[in-house]
């Protein structure tokens, strides 16, 4: 049996928690806590599709119906994420999920429907298989502070020797001197690169909701916060998912700080693999990751577009939007962090 999800229900929200957790495909992305969040701090609607197999649940979808009155309207699994998507146990059959996404789209006048993950129905009428848009970075962590070092390939690994030579300070917390850091940081660095800034409530909303699962990591210059990633920790795996630094963060070399200071608190933390998420296929942040000593591996998208609904485009290296990052980049920072958030809030 495949029906809708009661979100507003505890139980079954541990039980959906429970599914992904025991699921080696499971990402945090699949939590309810995820899309409740993303619901919460934006207003993109949270849903989500359960498979019962004699009232035990053996698949599920999360989804945020994502508006947008620049780029559309958009079924997103899941929202704001680089991971997600229909979620079965083995030997179970993904089809009923990829049927309910496509009624689901339609009921919520949605023109696409993105599987961020997962099994994809490739060849199923509607459907487009992305592949080698995007890759995605992950390794183990090492046993020490030193070999963690020494994983790190030489040329990268001098620019962390020099940032540690810096007179820069670590912290790591969630308190609201965390909090601001972070969104100011953040702010500043996704404006640099022609992109608007997510509504802070988003990020507090994680922090909330993952509660132990989450944190900030702050880089600070002279009192001055310079570099902040929040991260999402999930099935022994840290993911430093929203990060950036200010311009003086090159220069001081505060970004190389930061993540492997990131790594050595994951570490001390239990977790055994760190995750640098995703970054489109050949691009800048592509070859930083690479620059670490992580190996690029293909990741997989399936979108569905509604009969006679034209493809959405909110990719921002495109030619009808790199246009309007470049025109963003060049905004005051004030006017960017005040009207971002409006616009972010539908990139999905």
């Amino acid at each position: 049996m495949v029906r809708l999800a009661r979100l507003d229900d505890a139980d079954e929200c541990a039980a959906i928690d429970d599914f992904v957790a025991r699921n080696a495909e499971g990402t945090p992305f699949h939590r309810p806590v995820w899309i409740k969040a993303v619901a919460a701090s934006t207003g993109n609607p949270a849903a989500g599709i359960v498979a019962l197999r004699e009232g035990v649940i053996v698949g599920w979808l999360p989804l945020n119906a994502i508006h947008s009155p620049i780029f559309g309207r958009l079924l997103a699994s899941s929202g704001f994420a680089v991971g997600g998507g229909v979620l079965v146990a083995p030997g179970e059959c993904a089809t009923p999920l990829f049927a309910a996404a496509e009624e689901m789209a339609v009921r919520h006048a949605c023109a696409s429907a993105e599987l961020r993950g997962g099994p994809l129905p490739d060849g199923r009428e509607g459907w487009t298989i992305k592949t080698q848009s995007h890759c995605g970075f992950i390794r183990p962590l090492a046993d020490s502070d030193e070999a963690e070092l020494n994983a790190i390939p030489r040329k990268q690994r001098a620019e962390v020797r020099k940032s540690l030579a810096n007179p820069l300070e670590v912290s790591v917390g969630v308190s609201e001197r965390d909090r601001a850091a972070h969104y100011a940081v953040y702010a500043a660095s996704v404006r640099n690169l022609g992109t608007p800034v997510f509504p802070r409530a988003l990020f507090d909303a994680m922090l909330d909701g993952f509660g132990d699962d989450a944190d900030i990591l702050t880089v600070w210059h002279e009192g001055v916060p310079v570099s902040s990633v929040l991260s999402i920790y999930h099935g022994g795996a840290v993911m430093p998912y929203w990060g950036g630094g200010i311009w003086d963060a090159r220069r001081l070399r505060a970004n190389d700080r930061m993540y492997y200071a990131l790594m050595l608190h994951a570490r001390a933390r239990g977790c055994t693999h760190f995750d640098f998420g995703r970054s489109k296929t050949h691009s800048g942040p592509y070859d930083f990751k690479r620059n670490w000593g992580f190996e690029p591996a293909p990741l997989s998208y399936g979108v569905y577009t509604a009969p006679g609904a034209p493809k959405r485009d909110a990719d921002p290296t495109s030619s009808g939007n790199s246009r309007l990052v470049e025109i963003w980049k060049k905004l005051p920072l004030p006017v960017a962090t005040m009207i971002g958030p409006w616009i972010a809030r539908g990139l999905g």
